[in-house]
């Protein structure tokens, strides 16, 4: 067992460059030790925090670093499958950007290059590591709300001025859902345990191959769901369960400290029914689940502590944006 991972990166955008390089190089049990990239320019704001790293100007030759135990893969969507499979080939452990495949079918192959080499993949799909999303999700299985009825899920931004950007081009494997759907969906999934019996309404706007407005219900056996996800709308994000003796609802459920402070707020039945529904709220400041993440995979590498996303749900997850984008277009 090593006491330390230690990470690589292939690649240097910005997302690995804010979020996930500082949280690997902040994380305990974790080691940022090398980066992927070709461009000097690029490698600098890495070397800025962690002034040790190793810079391999190729994915190949990072991959063939002997002293990297485990990658982190932020290349756009269309590269992953690619580069997490060369990873696992390689003998290193695999964290990869969502979605880790833009298929269900095409998970199979990763989920039998993780069997076959021993070494740990799976989605970097880190809301499941904040303590607002773990507190719900006890709270659920509690029976704080009771019979759980409805969800409603909201997640937009706009990048209507950004045409470049990787999420509004079809070839890069772009659009709405693949980047936020995959958390009102996931989220859905992975609170109550529920898979969708069906995909009832998918009233999906493209703009140049690549979805930018989808307002979608689905059918789960014990309740419905409603989730819209836009990149044509003003910044805004929520998720809601509704059941028979209460309400529970999360703000900033996806970008804790980014877009608001993570707040989970509980409603439920007072003993009389003409008075207003006792509320309680809990904050949760200064948690960052880049960070959680890090240090959950690292420990699970390290000692097979419990992990709470697999490629598995991962795959799940995908399979129902898939049955969205079929009920969209059929």
């Amino acid at each position: 067992m090593v006491e330390t991972v230690n990470w690589g990166i292939l690649g240097a955008g910005k997302f690995a460059r804010q979020q996930m390089g500082p949280a690997i190089h902040a994380a305990s049990g974790a080691r940022l030790s090398a980066l992927a990239t070709s461009s000097a320019d690029k490698a600098a704001p890495f070397q800025a925090f962690c002034p040790d790293l190793t810079v391999h100007d190729s994915y190949d030759a990072l991959l063939a670093d002997p002293g990297i135990d485990a990658v982190y893969i932020p290349l756009p969507n269309h590269l992953h499958v690619e580069w997490s499979l060369k990873a696992l080939r390689a003998g290193k452990h695999v964290l990869c950007e969502k979605p880790m495949a833009m298929a269900a079918d095409a998970y199979a192959d990763l989920i039998a290059a993780r069997d076959a080499g021993g070494c740990f993949a799976t989605e970097a799909y880190m809301i499941v590591h904040h303590p607002q999303w773990q507190r719900a999700k006890a709270l659920y299985e509690q029976g704080a709300i009771g019979k759980l009825l409805h969800v409603e899920g909201l997640f937009a931004y706009n990048n209507a001025a950004d045409p470049e950007n990787v999420r509004n081009r079809p070839e890069t494997g772009g659009g709405g859902i693949p980047d936020i759907g995959v958390y009102t969906y996931g989220a859905t999934r992975w609170l109550t345990g529920e898979e969708p019996l069906e995909i009832t309404h998918a009233d999906v706007d493209f703009e140049q191959g690549v979805d930018v407005v989808a307002r979608v219900s689905a059918r789960f056996p014990g309740f419905s769901a409603h989730w819209v996800n836009s990149m044509r709308m003003h910044p805004c994000q929520e998720m809601t369960f509704v059941g028979t003796d209460g309400v529970m609802k999360l703000t900033a459920p996806f970008n804790p400290g980014v877009f608001a402070t993570a707040r989970l707020e509980l409603q439920r039945n007072t003993a009389r029914d003409d008075s207003p529904p006792a509320v309680t709220e809990e904050r949760f400041p200064g948690a960052n689940h880049y960070v959680l993440q890090v240090e959950a995979f690292s420990r699970h590498v390290q000692t097979g502590t419990p992990y709470p996303w697999h490629l598995e749900d991962a795959q799940g997850t995908q399979a129902l944006i898939d049955a969205v984008f079929a009920k969209a277009k059929g």
